[in-house]
């Protein structure tokens, strides 16, 4: 039996400088815009701080690199009451621009926030904060463009280029309900990564009733055991026409992974993956450990 060694250490080598503090010297490389938000991040901040060396492969496991998000009045009012500060920034209009400094896990799709810096328009610092909320980075999350960008500038993978491809989500199954309700099922290729016999990845299950309309909606972390046919829930969000909001998805087997039946719509979906990753393993297994 052989058995193969992993090392974690700190990166000394084609991205070794340290990050240097926020300055009006770098080149913000612009990602996105809406009518809240503008996005940019800064290539040359870009800094790989880990790897893990497994035999004779180096595989990055923490990166870090700058930010900088752009504010309008709404995107600052937004801004300000997910962050709880309105009593320190009353105004939303005082609100410019903000600079981060993120640390990245390609394995587990996580930023942390490890230093934010808030200004105003003429360049002063109105707000920081430092070792900030970790988050997973999904379909649903702010700072996708961020992710993707930076993971590119390491891993040369097409991150951007599958988050914005028009087959980005692939349709898994779809069935029609006795009571004339529908329910498809689609999942995230980009969230998609081998982890063992397990592909992990991002679902979203639509219902619509009768009318045509959507009346639920899940958001499923799942784990999928490709050769032996079974799968989990790890976590996720529901959403349904009654309440109107997002609430915690309560799994009915407890995390535990149940067996996807062939007479089942799940089935199809079994099938679909298993070819989506025959055809594309070098992308389910872009940052292996193993």
């Amino acid at each position: 039996m052989i058995f193969t060694a992993i090392f974690i250490f700190n990166f000394t080598a084609t991205f070794a400088q340290d990050n240097p503090p926020p300055g009006k010297d770098y080149a913000w490389y612009w990602l996105a815009s809406d009518n809240k938000y503008s996005k940019f991040y800064a290539p040359n901040t870009v800094i790989v701080r880990k790897q893990a060396v497994i035999g004779k492969k180096e595989v990055p496991t923490e990166i870090e690199a700058w930010t900088k998000t752009t504010y309008t009045v709404n995107g600052a009012k937004d801004t300000i009451k997910s962050y709880g500060i309105a009593n320190i920034l009353p105004d939303p209009k005082v609100l410019s621009y903000s600079l981060a400094l993120l640390t990245i896990n390609p394995q587990n799709r996580t930023i942390k926030y490890a230093r934010e810096d808030f200004y105003d328009a003429a360049g002063n610092v109105i707000w920081s904060q430092n070792d900030g909320h970790v988050k997973e980075i999904n379909s649903q999350a702010f700072d996708e463009d961020f992710f993707v960008a930076i993971v590119d500038e390491v891993f040369y993978q097409g991150e951007v280029e599958r988050k914005n491809s028009e087959d980005r989500w692939i349709e898994l199954w779809s069935s029609n309900n006795t009571d004339g309700s529908m329910v498809t099922l689609t999942a995230d290729t980009t969230t998609m990564q081998m982890k063992g016999a397990n592909l992990i990845f991002w679902e979203w299950q639509e219902t619509k009733n009768l009318t045509g309309q959507v009346a639920e909606i899940r958001f499923m972390k799942k784990a999928v055991n490709l050769s032996q046919g079974t799968e989990r829930v790890i976590n996720g969000k529901i959403w349904d026409i009654n309440s109107r909001r997002w609430a915690d998805l309560d799994d009915e087997y407890g995390g535990a992974y149940r067996m996807i039946r062939n007479n089942e719509p799940d089935y199809k979906g079994l099938v679909r993956l298993r070819a989506f990753v025959k055809k594309n393993s070098a992308w389910v297994n872009r940052y292996t450990m193993s």
